[in-house]
């Protein structure tokens, strides 16, 4: 299973890769050890495809990552970090000493009520976090969920995980889930959406109380595709109480798919009290990581603390980043004079603490130092001074599925994004995309329109921009090309905010600069704001060096 040199093997210099937990084609998984902080964590080494794919596969990791790290919730496994050695992308998660309910499923047969309402409640939960983080799972399999024997289940490998707008099959025609659990209207290359994971749920339930996946896995890959997309759904011999939520689950349309919190609603009183020991009775028991065997293996006096006489833990050595304090030297018995001069700087440091403080505190409360209506000169009025950009990629995509969001701009280093989802009585749902500076007077957006055309027209947009602008005011509008299905278009606008941080009918006067921009039938908008006292250099020193590098990624 392993090689005494991939064992030793250290990556970025911290995980120690010991043992081979499992292979496929995607990559593999290895039960590793942090060296830095002395745990065991799971170490997923993707495999390299050809040289023409290493981007996208890239790509693909740091978005298993992302995917990952949005949700957080007791039933999904916990990523650690994102490592790259000898220009390998790893991916380091939480390791946990369980059993797949596949194996277990292999080892013992089909699972009693109690444990498969265990199982279905856990990774309904988990589900539950990852939609409301915009993730779909898209692999929802027996073979993703972990089985520990204190009873708990965790969801792991959103390997595939994906923002909804993406693409079911890679650029090589590989279908991205296991076929037997696979959605129907992801095999046909369909939209995907988070009910594309209940039908992986009412799979994965299937097959705890079957002892079996709904088609039959010794098949050929698109005949089991053909099977879930063209045939009925596979009929249940099992007639327990979780029959309702299988069906309810296993649906060909995913809007009659059961709600998760139904499910949950249902599972709820077939679980077992807290505590109680369900898995106990299955034959395959998981295998503890290496540093953890020494420990189960040691005397029971040992274990119970009797033997007063037990060494302690190894002493983990210095923290990083902190230096080693230097030996203590006596000090000197101060004289009066010493005293009094301490006694004078104390209260020194403790006005200049007072007042720092309060000055700390007006500005994170947004308020400004002077006092309320003190006179602003020029002189005091900031500017918005030439920042380094960085080049970004991001996605505009949105919940209903639509595809091609991707794009990439340069955006100022320190700058913090945020995603939102907007809608419109008169205009197709929208994504925007928000860089704010770290003071929040200054931001740049790029907001999405998909299927813009032809229904609508770029100044149908405009009218609703002028609606929710307070005091909008256009400055000035120049065509920039005759492009289809209509020129695109560089609009100046000022507005007037009413700062919610600030004493009541404080205005903060904004300019903004924006690029309307027609692409197939979609509508793009990159705008930069700022404050209106920072108009010119705004427009020279932002907008003009990051709008022209806006470009779409499809």
């Amino acid at each position: 299973m392993s090689t005494p040199e991939s064992e030793q093997r250290l990556v970025a210099g911290r995980y120690r890769l010991r043992r081979l937990l499992g292979e496929g084609s995607m990559g593999t998984v290895w039960e590793a050890y942090d060296e830095f902080l002395r745990r065991p964590v799971a170490v997923k080494q993707v495999r390299l495809p050809p040289d023409g794919e290493v981007a996208e596969l890239r790509e693909r990791t740091l978005r298993e990552a992302r995917a990952i790290a949005v949700v957080s919730h007791p039933n999904v496994i916990v990523l650690h970090d994102v490592a790259r050695e000898d220009d390998e992308p790893f991916v380091v998660m939480e390791f946990m000493a369980a059993a797949s309910m596949a194996e277990l499923l292999t080892a013992n047969g089909a699972m009693s009520t109690e444990q498969a309402a265990v199982v279905g409640d856990a990774v309904a939960a988990g589900l539950q976090a990852a939609h409301e983080a915009g993730v779909v799972h898209r692999d929802v399999k027996p073979g993703n969920v972990l089985v520990g024997p204190d009873g708990r289940v965790k969801l792991t490998d959103f390997g595939i995980a994906r923002n909804v707008s993406e693409r079911t099959m890679t650029s090589t025609g590989i279908m991205l889930g296991s076929p037997c659990y696979i959605a129907p209207e992801i095999a046909s290359g369909e939209a995907v959406t988070p009910q594309a994971d209940l039908w992986g749920l009412g799979a994965t339930l299937f097959a705890a109380v079957e002892g079996h996946a709904p088609y039959d896995a010794d098949a050929p890959a698109m005949e089991i595709v053909a099977q879930v997309v063209d045939a009925e759904v596979p009929s249940l011999t099992y007639d327990g109480p979780i029959h309702k939520v299988i069906t309810g689950l296993m649906v060909k349309d995913p809007i009659e798919r059961m709600p998760l919190r139904e499910v949950r609603e249902l599972l709820y009183p077939l679980l077992p009290p807290p505590g109680s020991p369900v898995y106990d009775s299955f034959a395959l028991a998981p295998t503890p990581p290496e540093e953890a065997r020494t420990v189960l293996t040691k005397p029971a006096a040992v274990e119970s603390g009797t033997d007063t006489g037990a060494p302690l833990a190894a002493v983990p050595g210095p923290l990083p980043f902190l230096e080693v304090p230097a030996p203590e030297v006596p000090l000197p018995r101060r004289t009066p004079l010493a005293t009094g001069l301490l006694a004078v700087s104390a209260v020194v440091l403790f006005l200049t603490a007072t007042v720092g403080g309060f000055a700390l505190t007006r500005t994170v409360g947004g308020e400004a130092i002077l006092p309320p209506g003190a006179p602003t000169t020029a002189s005091q009025q900031a500017s918005a001074p030439l920042r380094e950009l960085v080049p970004r990629t991001a996605d505009a995509a949105t919940l209903a599925g639509e595809q091609g969001g991707s794009f990439a701009i340069p955006v100022p280093g320190d700058w913090v994004k945020f995603v939102e989802q907007r809608s419109a009585k008169t205009l197709p749902n929208s994504t925007r995309v928000h860089w704010v500076s770290p003071d929040g007077a200054s931001e740049l957006v790029v907001e999405r329109f998909p299927n813009f055309y032809p229904k609508y027209t770029a100044e149908q947009y405009l009218r609703v921009l002028a609606g929710r602008t307070p005091s909008y005011r256009t400055v000035g509008t120049t065509p920039m090309d005759s492009g289809t299905p209509e020129p695109a278009t560089q609009l100046t606008y000022r507005s007037i905010d009413t700062a919610g941080n600030m004493p009541s009918g404080t205005n903060v006067n904004r300019s903004s600069f924006a690029n309307i921009l027609p692409r197939g039938n979609d509508l793009w908008v990159v705008s930069v704001t700022v404050p209106v006292e920072q108009e010119d250099t705004g427009r020279r020193g932002l907008f003009a060096r990051i709008a022209p590098e806006f470009r779409t990624l499809g």
